[in-house]
């Protein structure tokens, strides 16, 4: 079965799921027979909520692992990938098993291991959600070409710190802490700030986040945090990790500043519609995509440089070339000449 069809299908499971109003299943009682992994996707989804177990989740995803290593960037090895997946699965277990294997995808699709560290996949609402971290927005940003490196940081109370975007680079900020002061004696996070070193040696604009923005986009922008909030559950993963969004939400907004790759802002429009609740999948790359975007790329830059080189010399010869002087005509012969036109 083809990966678009595969697509296809999730998303039709997803959108199936949201239009009955079905609740969230609950997680298993781990009692009574396990039951087999559903033969399909479709029955995966429809299956009774009580019987879906982390077993059976894994029983059905094992069916599409193919899909899943098919979705990776051919620099890695399915191997780990499909190992971090495996560990996260217990705690997906109540949510849609469609949401998940989209999340699954979505994630091998931008080559982000979902162990913790450049992503992750999480439980929002009974919805499997892929969400990138800083480190995975700083890694598709390296393999761009075009950035040398990422810095990502938070400034505290009592750290050192200089602003003034009017000044040239890199003198427009800078930040001082002290190592023999811990986490806690710091005090108080102020902001988040990011920046990029370019492969010229230029450095990008300083963006910053302070609490009260990153609060506002979470806010406006999270429909799990806000479903969480109603329910009074308070378990998105903005309220267990705010600090790790509040770095994520600096990352990302280094997409306005920096030229970054077709994949970085596709990674941003699929992080901004898993917090919508909407399908992430759509916002991957494929992999065949992107194979004919970087040829066209390459292509591309093998033009500009062409056209970049300075126009050839034509060969002369020698001595130069030789200046034809008019005939000079005698008094004779003009009469002579004269004479035949009359």
């Amino acid at each position: 079965m083809a990966l678009s069809t595969l697509r296809d299908r999730v998303l039709a499971n997803i959108t199936a799921s949201a239009m009955s109003g079905r609740p969230a299943p609950a997680p298993s009682t781990g009692e009574g027979p396990t039951t087999a992994a559903p033969a399909t996707l479709e029955e995966a989804a429809e299956a009774d909520p009580v019987q879906d177990s982390a077993d059976a989740v894994m029983g059905w995803l094992r069916r599409y692992e193919g899909h899943v290593t098919d979705a990776l960037p051919s620099h890695m090895e399915p191997g780990p990938f499909l190992a971090a997946v495996r560990a996260v699965l217990p705690s997906l277990r109540s949510c849609n098993p469609a949401s998940v294997l989209q999340a699954t995808i979505t994630a091998a699709r931008f080559g982000l291991v979902p162990d913790g560290r450049e992503a992750v996949i999480t439980n929002e609402f009974g919805r499997a959600t892929f969400i990138p971290t800083y480190r995975g927005y700083i890694a598709l940003m390296h393999r761009s070409g075009q950035v040398a490196s990422v810095r990502v940081g938070m400034v505290y109370e009592r750290d050192e710190y200089s602003l003034e975007p009017s000044a040239p680079a890199p003198l427009d900020f800078t930040h001082r802490t002290d190592p023999a002061l811990s986490e806690a004696e710091r005090g108080a996070p102020l902001f988040a700030y990011a920046f990029a070193w370019f492969t010229g040696g230029a450095r990008s604009q300083v963006v910053t986040v302070n609490r009260e923005q990153a609060e506002e986009i979470r806010d406006e922008h999270s429909r799990a945090y806000q479903e969480a909030e109603v329910s009074g559950r308070r378990d998105s993963f903005w309220h267990r990790n705010f600090d790790a969004m509040w770095w994520k939400t600096a990352a990302r907004q280094l997409e306005k500043v920096v030229p970054v790759s077709a994949e970085v802002r596709a990674l941003v429009e699929a992080d901004r519609a898993g917090e919508d609740g909407r399908a992430q999948i759509l916002h991957a790359p494929d992999p065949e995509a992107t194979a004919l975007e970087a040829e066209a790329e390459a292509a591309g830059d093998a033009a500009k440089a062409s056209q970049d080189q300075e126009s050839a010399v034509l060969p002369r010869k020698r001595g130069g070339l030789k200046r034809t002087q008019p005939k000079r005509t005698t008094r004779a012969g003009r009469k002579a000449r004269a004479g035949r036109r009359s």
